[in-house]
């Protein structure tokens, strides 16, 4: 399903053409508007008259996080503040907010590309869109809105929090998509099977899901349970918000919208393209952001590209679904964990529920994970030897895909904290 057909399968060397001229006009804006850019390129000595091709990109510096908080609140915006009509900002809850800006147009490319996810993920003029993201500075909510209402389907603006009211504004409204984190679908599935609610009696569809990694066996089970067709969708704040790419119905990896992003997957320590198909860290350049350009930002989101064509007929370049983040991952012993290696494992284990935790402690000189696993309650009315087996299967499952040994403590259902946004899944308690 195609919101703009035109746009959408456009071809290979046409999409490169636009985003050369796209990308030569936007390295001139940042130029010409943007002090740090300015300061950078001079330093670099790089004269944007000089790029002539894609692959010139390579020779532009990185844009990190650390560099938007650096020019907090406004350093980096291209344009004056009386043409930004939107501002929106991180919580800043690891440093200082990150402030971004949007313009009239902005506002509209936006609500287009959020229009293009939404449409690839089944949702028509007449689907009524129940946005269970919180809304204030974060993109997530207001972004899925613009783009529902640009469709022309019914919005519900609900935001995020109290489930219950969120289940009985499913059944009275006829809700037909949900959106949300993947992990708070899950809550919600829950819920209505606890207040007793028969989930055929519902009116859902479709569940579009994002800002947070999720595995293929927590989407199966959210289809599962809610008896929906359940899509990824990324973005980020500091490129636009949602909108960057999204799943179609075929559900084998994100496209990327490239006629306004130009993206790049990188070796995150050595900052070199990894060969295609690798995992590695992407790295994004905004081609049509008029208040907030950004030019190779690294994301730390660790995913792939997925270059052969998809059966749905869109051109654009597919990314799978995110693994986890560079910023993310633990070092235990010496190893590389990413807690999204973990789900997957829980998942295929007969008794254990879809939440879990990661304990992560230093005793002496040795860091200790201990992995959470809520199981049903069944199992804690089995004798001591089954639910002592239940511990060793998934310590020798995680142990064989992480390459560590770690503690599996089972615990009751509901004792891991349940949240409406994104779910807490790594406790350190290190002090190192």
């Amino acid at each position: 399903m195609f919101w703009e057909p035109d746009k959408e399968t456009i071809s290979r060397e046409e999409l490169e053409q636009l985003q050369l001229e796209r990308l030569e006009s936007t390295l001139n804006r940042v130029y010409l508007n943007v002090p740090f850019y300015h300061k950078k390129f001079d330093e670099m000595e790089i004269d944007i008259d000089n790029l002539r091709s894609l692959e010139d990109l390579r020779k532009l510096p990185f844009t990190t996080k650390e560099d938007l908080r650096n020019n907090y609140p406004y350093g980096l915006f291209a344009v004056p503040l009386r043409e930004v009509v939107r501002i929106h900002a991180s919580s800043g809850t690891t440093g200082m907010s990150t402030v971004v800006g949007y313009t009239k147009n902005d506002i509209k490319t936006w609500s287009n590309l959020v229009a293009r996810v939404l449409t690839a993920g089944g949702v028509t003029k007449d689907d009524v869109v129940q946005i269970a993201f919180g809304y204030g500075l974060f993109t997530g909510g207001f972004g899925l809105h613009y783009g529902a209402e640009k469709i022309g389907a019914s919005v519900i603006p609900i935001s995020s929090g109290n489930t219950q009211r969120q289940i009985k504004i499913m059944q009275d409204f006829k809700t037909t998509a949900l959106v949300c984190t993947p992990s708070y679908a899950l809550v919600i599935a829950d819920t209505i099977k606890e207040m007793g609610i028969n989930i055929n009696s519902l009116s859902l569809k479709y569940g579009l899901f994002g800002a947070e990694p999720w595995s293929e066996a927590m989407r199966q089970e959210i289809q599962d349970k809610l008896k929906i067709i359940a899509t990824d969708n990324y973005g980020l704040s500091e490129v636009m918000g949602p909108g960057v790419a999204g799943e179609c119905l075929e559900r084998n990896g994100l496209h990327i919208n490239e006629d306004h992003f130009l993206v790049e997957v990188i070796n995150p320590d050595t900052l070199e393209p990894v060969p295609a198909g690798e995992t590695g860290e992407l790295v994004i350049t905004t081609l049509t952001k008029e208040a907030f350009p950004v030019i190779r930002f690294r994301t730390r989101d660790l995913t792939r590209i997925i270059p052969e064509p998809c059966r749905c007929g869109k051109k654009f370049i597919r990314m799978s679904r995110v693994m986890g983040r560079t910023d993310d991952m633990l070092i235990i012993k010496g190893v590389n964990v990413f807690p999204s290696q973990i789900e997957p494992i829980l998942f295929d284990i007969e008794g254990t529920e879809p939440h879990y935790q990661i304990v992560v402690e230093r005793k002496g000189h040795l860091d200790e994970v201990t992995v959470h696993v809520e199981v049903q309650e069944s199992i804690f009315f089995d004798e001591m030897k089954k639910q002592n087996r239940l511990i060793n299967q998934i310590k020798e499952r995680l142990a064989s895909e992480l390459g560590i040994s770690v503690e599996v403590r089972l615990v009751e259902k509901k004792t891991i904290e349940r949240t409406e946004g994104k779910a807490k899944r790594v406790v350190d308690l290190r002090k190192i």
